[in-house]
C-alpha cells in the first residue's frame, strides 16, 4: 500500500506541473499575459521552490523533484507573462 501512495504522490506532481502547460499555450499563441495575475504566479514559484529545497533536505526525492517540475513550468509562465506584458 505504501508504494501505490508514493507512486499517487509523485503522479500528483506531474499532473500539477501538466496544469501550467494550457496557460503557456494560450500565452504563445495571444502574445499576451493582460489576464495573468504576476503576483498568484510569482507567489506559486517561491512556494515551489521552497518546497523542493525542503524535499532537498529532508531527503525526499519524490518533494524535490516534484517540485523542481512543477516550478519550472509554473516559471515559464511568469517569464512569458513578465515577457509580454513588457513587449
Amino acid at each position: 500500500m505504501k508504494e501505490i501512495v508514493t507512486f499517487l504522490f509523485g503522479l500528483g506532481f506531474v499532473f500539477n506541473a501538466s496544469l501550467f502547460i494550457p496557460q503557456v499555450i494560450r500565452i504563445l499563441q495571444t502574445k499576451s499575459a493582460n489576464n495573468i495575475s504576476l503576483i498568484t504566479f510569482i507567489g506559486f514559484n517561491l512556494i515551489q521552490l521552497n518546497s523542493a529545497i525542503y524535499g532537498y533536505y529532508q531527503h525526499d526525492m519524490i518533494l524535490m523533484y516534484g517540485n523542481i517540475i512543477s516550478f519550472i513550468a509554473c516559471a515559464t509562465v511568469t517569464v512569458l507573462a513578465i515577457y509580454y506584458r513588457n513587449s
